[in-house]
């Protein structure tokens, strides 16, 4: 699974695999804790982050939400600018 970006101890990865499942979101990692989070609303689907780790994760979602659903369209895979 391609990291998409990193920043504050939290790697933001997506699956490229034909039959990933919708809707579109992205993997966080911080520390022990994951979550599978929407790109379009910042919705947990699955599992848990601590409440700072999930805000700037939502943060960075809404700062890149296009350059995320056109990865997930296209599947072709490019770093992002982590937040700052």
């Amino acid at each position: 699974m391609p990291v998409i970006s990193r920043f504050y101890g939290i790697i933001i990865r997506m699956y490229f695999i034909q039959g990933e499942h919708n809707p579109p979101h992205i993997h966080a990692i911080y520390g022990d804790d994951t979550a599978e989070i929407t790109i379009q609303n910042g919705e947990i689907l699955e599992g848990h982050l601590p409440p700072k780790a999930l805000s700037m994760v939502r943060e960075w979602i809404d700062l890149n939400k296009a350059d995320l659903m056109t990865i997930w369209e296209t599947q072709e895979f490019r770093a992002l600018k982590p937040l700052e």
